[in-house]
């Protein structure tokens, strides 16, 4: 392989920034850009020490840095990998980058580092499939679900749930292949419930993807409400700054103002709606029917009622609307006094807050309750979870082998049917954890890297 390198650094100017090179003439392309001011050459050092020196591109000195080896296979890739710290700032940073290449080094591919981790066998494709994650976290609940992953916690599930599955298939194969052994009393019958565990389980890792979507990608989150019961206030204070304009006059907010807010490690994707009501006029309708589209896309919708109104059409229209939502109940402006109809709203919500607006102290019972909403009040964050598209194909299509092998043997079918069908899961789960998988597949899951890692 040739040896690569790339910038490891977000671009723009900063105080320092790094390139890496991994491969097997690594050091003899270093010792052509840094020489250390030591006067020893860079391969005399020891690995994983870091030293100062010059860096060169041909004879111009262009930057000072430092410079640490990591020589294979105590490596993140498995090669011999150097990384070249220097000053931040683009041009600097791409003169560096550009020394290295006209000593013989290749530009890197998008997460080519990772994929020789891969190809080396320093980590499995599910922990590599974190590494993005990790880089992409937005909570500190989905950096503590990826950091897990990175430590192998999904691989090794899937290693178990594989080893339960071949051990069966090759009892079915040895009953197949060598009667002689005195196997012929073997029943798949006997195996019934540790396939169906084994089922369950890829049951409830399926039911994890869609949390991992939501921490993944952050709570879609409709406030909704009639005009003036308080959505952009209650917007402006989770968002902590005036997002959304505020004023007593009903049909301000015309169309969907949106924020990214992190209230107690969970990333809401805020959605400030237009109130809900019939319309005056074409501008004001057309912030209806992008409220409804919203209302269709949320995995949680915050319903806001006035405290000191009592219901009328418009509440009862918003509360028509999200009937199959998951849904929370917020009564703003507490602090009036009452006339609406409380008994009522709690035959249609699960959840109640009172709140008053002006006080953000609301922020961690609102946390709590949507956790709740969520189910992730409880969530382990050690164990393993689908955290992409791929691998929750590869675990439906294993679950469904599974379950037509259950199917099968309670219907009486042969064992060595039942084998092919087992084989089968085996397949799905071994592209799943990376045991057997096609070059195309990988090459997909690292066109989501950035350069350089």
């Amino acid at each position: 392989m040739n040896t690569i390198a790339a910038i490891a650094t977000p671009h723009g100017i900063g105080g320092v920034a790094m390139i890496r090179l991994s491969g097997a003439n690594t050091v003899n392309i270093l010792s052509r850009v840094f020489l250390l001011t030591s006067g020893k050459n860079v391969k005399e050092l020891e690995s994983h020490k870091a030293s100062f020196g010059n860096i060169y591109d041909g004879e111009e000195k262009i930057d000072e840095g430092m410079v640490t080896i990591f020589y294979s296979p105590h490596s993140y890739t498995g090669e011999t990998v150097a990384e070249i710290t220097c000053h931040g700032g683009d041009y600097v940073t791409k003169r560096v980058l550009g020394a290295c290449i006209n000593a013989g080094a290749k530009l890197a591919l998008p997460g080519e580092f990772t994929k020789r981790a891969l190809l080396n066998g320093k980590m499995s494709l599910t922990q590599a499939e974190s590494v993005i994650d990790i880089i992409e976290a937005q909570s500190k609940q989905f950096l503590s679900c990826s950091l897990s992953q990175r430590d192998g916690a999904l691989y090794k599930k899937i290693k178990a749930i594989s080893k339960v599955i071949l051990d069966i298939t090759v009892q079915i194969a040895a009953w197949i292949d060598f009667p002689e052994e005195g196997l012929d009393d073997f029943e798949v019958t006997s195996q019934l419930g540790q396939i169906t565990e084994c089922e369950l389980q890829l049951k409830l890792l399926l039911e994890s993807y869609e949390t991992g979507r939501v921490l993944r990608d952050g709570v879609i989150t409709a406030i909704v409400g009639k005009p003036n019961v308080g959505k952009s206030t209650i917007m402006n204070l989770l968002a902590n700054e005036e997002r959304s304009i505020v004023t007593d006059i009903a049909g301000t907010t015309r169309d969907i103002v949106e924020e990214y807010v992190n209230i107690g490690g969970i990333v809401l994707r805020l959605s400030d709606c237009a109130g809900l009501r019939d319309a005056t006029d074409e501008v004001e309708e057309l912030g209806v029917k992008r409220m409804l589209k919203r209302i269709d896309e949320a995995d949680i919708v915050l319903a806001v009622f006035d405290h000191s109104r009592p219901l009328e059409k418009d509440d009862y229209l918003v509360i028509e609307k999200i009937k199959d939502k998951n849904k929370i109940c917020i009564i703003n402006k507490i602090d009036l006094k009452n006339k609406l109809d409380f008994t009522f709203l709690a035959t249609q919500f699960n959840s109640v807050i009172e709140i008053e607006a002006r006080n953000p102290d609301f922020r961690d019972t609102l946390n709590r309750r949507i956790k709740k909403a969520l189910k992730l009040s409880n969530l382990d964050m050690s164990a393993g979870f689908l955290a992409n598209e791929r691998q929750r194909q590869c675990a439906v299509s294993a679950e469904k082998a599974l379950s037509d092998a259950i199917d099968g043997i309670n219907n009486g079918i042969t064992p060595d049917a039942t084998g092919v069908m087992l084989e089968r899961a085996l397949e799905f789960l071994y592209e799943l954890s990376g045991e057997k998988v096609s070059d195309n597949v990988i090459d997909e899951v690292f066109r989501r890297f950035c350069v350089g890692k």
